[in-house]
């Protein structure tokens, strides 16, 4: 990932909404969620969601598909993973800093995002 792309996806991510917006995505899983379970979910309105959803879009952060009448949304793995491995990229150097496993723990043991 290039510095400029995890720039914008951190800036994307740097809204309370978006935020709570991108958790719920990657909580809902594969099958992703309706604009309107979203904007039910969050208590956003739509004119707002929209707009939420547009950043993180626009970020790369979320997918966006029409099935039927409706827009699913669904969160970007691919995207999220590489922002994660950029942001700890030569972590502490290359040094041992923690103990070992410390930093695999959290991501293993984790329920919900």
């Amino acid at each position: 990932m290039k510095p400029a792309s995890a720039v914008e996806a951190l800036g994307a991510l740097a809204q309370e909404h978006r935020l709570a917006l991108f958790r719920l995505l990657v909580q809902a899983g594969e099958k992703g969620l309706a604009a309107g379970a979203i904007a039910q979910q969050l208590g956003v309105p739509n004119s707002s969601l929209s707009f939420h959803l547009a950043q993180l879009r626009n970020a790369g952060l979320i997918l966006q598909e029409r099935q039927h009448r409706s827009l699913i949304y669904r969160a970007n793995y691919p995207a999220m993973n590489a922002l994660l491995a950029f942001l700890t990229e030569n972590c502490c150097g290359n040094a041992e800093c923690l103990p070992a496993g410390v930093c695999e723990a959290p991501m293993r043991d984790r329920k919900s995002a």
